[in-house]
């Protein structure tokens, strides 16, 4: 993976399943896109999206986050940086761990499918180009530790989460994504919704290599400089980007 995190200020989650702006260029000012969702996301309109961004926009980092595994393909693997896989600490199994193994399930059950490799078997054997194909998107994976922490978003309802964090949780959560589990980053969402700057500090005080992300609300410069300034290394802005590209352009930092 080529993302250098420590440049990482401004992100951008755009949905496949919206409307694009018509103007993408709106999206020159920021670090990191990300393509992901979870309601309507299909590879067809995954595909789409990542074009239609590299097309408008060549030089900006580009993510995938995967909600299912059947949104992985060789041509999605090619466009992008990375591939983000979420793990929801305070969703249900399956998102946490359930997700992963059915990405590496269905990976390693049907290569050809999935990654584009040719013939994937030589009698009960993965042929070298299947394996090959397989280390590619291994290369590219980046997990990212989650809470979700509006209760009545898309987000949490989809992922099974029943509980909001706390602070002290959400503190213990950036530690065991550091210390425990590696991830090269965390991210708070409070999806739609503004959480104010609380969880964000909360998180900071533990993370030295881990890239602390915050998401949610995030519709005015006010906003994006308090999160920043709270520890954030990086804001996530989505839902103003499909519906009101000229206030994206306000969380845009100078």
């Amino acid at each position: 993976m080529d993302i250098d995190w420590d440049g990482i200020t401004h992100v951008t989650k755009v949905d496949p399943a919206k409307p694009l702006p018509r103007e993408l260029d709106v999206l020159e000012g920021t670090d990191l896109v990300i393509v992901g969702g979870s309601d309507g996301v299909t590879e067809s309109n995954t595909l789409e999206t990542v074009r239609a961004i590299r097309d408008a926009v060549p030089s900006v980092h580009l993510i995938q986050e995967p909600y299912a595994a059947d949104h992985v393909t060789s041509e999605t693997i090619d466009a992008v940086e990375a591939v983000a896989v979420p793990a929801v600490y305070n969703g249900d199994r399956e998102h946490f761990v359930g997700k992963h193994v059915d990405l590496f399930t269905e990976v390693g059950r049907k290569p050809d499918e999935i990654l584009g490799t040719g013939l994937p078997l030589v009698g009960d054997r993965i042929s070298s180009k299947a394996v090959d194909a397989i280390g590619d998107l291994a290369t590219k994976l980046v997990g990212e530790g989650y809470v979700v922490q509006h209760l009545e978003s898309a987000a949490a309802d989809v992922a099974g989460v029943m509980e909001q964090y706390t602070p002290e949780q959400v503190a213990g959560a950036a530690l065991a994504t550091e210390t425990f589990y590696g991830f090269p980053v965390f991210y708070v969402e409070y999806s739609g919704t503004y959480g104010g700057p609380e969880d964000v500090a909360a998180a900071a005080r533990y993370l030295e290599e881990t890239t602390l992300l915050y998401g949610g609300g995030m519709d005015s410069r006010e906003k994006a400089t308090e999160i920043l300034e709270a520890g954030a290394d990086a804001i996530v802005v989505g839902d103003c980007f499909h519906d009101d590209p000229a206030t994206f352009r306000e969380t845009v930092p100078r």
